[in-house]
């Protein structure tokens, strides 16, 4: 479907031990309620929804972790063929309004899993900390590593670890919306825990500092990219390093602008321009070393860029997609906020990371 794209030629061949047969200061509360509902995904959770529709014969388990900064719970999914061999883990992190349930049922991402033999976690918000369920991506305490709720995030991650036979070298994390922004966040203050981030209509590193700020950037985006790409590579910090990224945007998102995919690119592309060779001389930037206009199947058409590091190894790809709104692409309305007329995003995610273990 996709013409040939350079850079692909060091993709490490994985056996059946995962990904299958591939390669692999706050605001007063109402102006904060304000900005939440800007974000919101689904006005009312469809927790209950087939999580795991579609295999129907792995487990998807509740847990729960606390540490200083906090508790939440998450689901685990585990494909029914794992037998404690070494498989990758994907973390994906919910829009506003959702649950864990509801997001695995529209991403379909149990499914995929179930296939190409992976566990993926869905951490979840907690009500108490966030009224609608939002992850609190705005917030300054949830920017840095060892605190708040990127902290809670990546403890949920190590115990899944601890706890499970995983390949550490293939640890990823991905999201939507506020969970997109999050996902940035968690790329940019753990980059030694995930080998590659995935933000679906989501923003770049620490694009907003409270609620009213949140308020406006989503809508026309965030300060320069690249001094917030310099200040994610700083939160790294010694643990910097390039990490690859896939972008996916609806180009008539109305609550998060498509600014902000163009944003986020320009943002990682700086952070690794800086982690290649810790200076910014443009050896990785937002200039794509090719562009493919494709169409799904009866469905809408998109643009893939793609970016690559001096050796021209792909490191960064961002898909626009046309028609495509606040919504996941190529999802499954069992789920809250999916549209299935766009590429599929989970199994283009899935491919991404499968080509991008750390090492």
């Amino acid at each position: 479907m996709y013409a040939r794209v350079a850079g692909y030629n060091k993709t490490r061949m994985v056996k059946r031990e995962g990904f299958g047969k591939r390669s692999l200061g706050r605001l007063p509360e109402l102006s904060k309620l304000l900005t939440l509902s800007l974000l919101v995904l689904a006005g009312v959770s469809c927790g209950g929804r087939a999580g795991s529709d579609g295999p129907g014969e792995g487990s998807f388990t509740r847990g729960s972790f606390t540490n200083e900064h906090g508790t939440r719970d998450y689901r685990l999914y585990v494909p029914s063929d794992y037998e404690e061999q070494r498989v990758p883990l994907i973390v994906m992190l919910h829009g506003c309004g959702q649950d864990a349930e509801d997001f695995a049922a529209g991403t379909r991402m149990n499914v995929l899993a179930e296939r190409e033999t992976f566990l993926v976690l869905y951490p979840e918000q907690d009500p108490g900390a966030n009224p609608l369920s939002c992850w609190d991506w705005f917030e300054p305490p949830n920017q840095e590593r060892g605190r708040g709720e990127p902290s809670i995030i990546a403890g949920a991650t190590e115990r899944v670890i601890a706890e499970h036979n995983v390949d550490t070298e293939r640890v990823y994390v991905a999201g939507i919306s506020a969970g997109g922004a999050m996902t940035s966040i968690m790329g940019a203050t753990y980059p030694d825990l995930y080998a590659a981030i995935g933000v679906h209509s989501g923003l770049q590193y620490g694009a907003a500092e409270d609620s009213r700020q949140a308020l406006v950037v989503q809508k026309t985006g965030g300060p320069d990219p690249d001094w917030h790409g310099y200040r994610a590579f700083l939160s790294a910090r010694p643990e910097a390093r390039v990490l690859p990224a896939i972008i996916f945007h609806g180009e008539d998102d109305t609550v998060v602008n498509v600014v902000n995919a163009h944003q986020a690119i320009s943002q990682w592309a700086q952070t690794n321009d800086y982690a290649y060779d810790g200076s910014d001389n443009d050896d990785i930037t937002d200039e794509p070393a090719d562009a493919l206009r494709e169409q799904t199947p009866e469905g809408y058409d998109y643009v893939r860029y793609i970016y690559e590091n001096p050796e021209g190894d792909v490191v960064m790809e961002k898909w626009i997609v046309e028609e495509l709104g606040h919504d996941w692409s190529g999802g499954d309305t069992e789920g809250s906020y999916a549209d299935p007329e766009g590429p599929d995003a989970s199994a283009e995610m899935v491919r991404f990371f499968a080509q991008h273990p750390q090492g």
